[in-house]
């Protein structure tokens, strides 16, 4: 590839994986040099009007975690969103030229399937058999839960259990191999 340079890539354009959405609603791009402030003032300046009821996070490649980071901050500015998630591959094209043409190398096409993710975020409950679908307050309600097991967890390893606590263990000690004295081979 060093007798090659880049010359065009080419985004296949991919239809949205969400039907009967509304024609005006607001999609917000998520790009790898986003400005998160930037995204998130217009993003939640819009969705507190009452008249805007849905908006479509989409983000590709390097941006997916920066769209992820986005919605999860609109959620946690605006309470009770239902969230549909839906992940898929974005076919992009490189075309890579030859440095130097008169070598007799041809053009070369490279097709890229890069990962991609499109969120969608409604004030209006949304169908919660759809694969993908978080219910407002879910989240918080798996931490919870999660938190509350782990803390009971270190509640038993605070209580003893230690090392060296008792002599029958999860490997207790063989009578020969402690001692030093070599172990016999089978």
């Amino acid at each position: 590839m060093e007798n090659y340079k880049k010359t065009k890539i080419v985004e296949k354009p991919c239809p949205l994986p969400f039907t009967d959405l509304p024609p005006d609603i607001i999609e917000m791009k998520v790009k790898d040099g986003s400005k998160i402030r930037n995204l998130m003032g217009y993003a939640i300046g819009k969705m507190e009007l009452d008249s805007v009821r849905q908006i479509l996070f989409t983000g590709s490649g390097k941006a997916v975690s920066k769209t992820i980071t986005c919605v999860e901050i609109m959620k946690r500015r605006l309470k009770e969103l239902h969230q549909i998630t839906k992940v898929l591959f974005k076919q992009i094209e490189e075309i890579w030229e030859p440095i130097v043409p008169e070598a007799g190398l041809d053009a070369l096409t490279v097709k890229r399937n890069i990962p991609a993710i499109c969120v969608l975020l409604s004030k209006d409950a949304l169908d919660p058999q759809e694969p993908g679908y978080q219910a407002p307050g879910s989240f918080d309600a798996f931490w919870i839960k999660t938190l509350k097991a782990e803390s009971q967890g270190q509640m038993k390893r605070k209580q003893g259990g230690g090392r060296g606590a008792s002599s029958t263990g999860k490997h207790p000690r063989s009578a020969g191999g402690a001692s030093g004295e070599p172990c016999a081979k089978s």
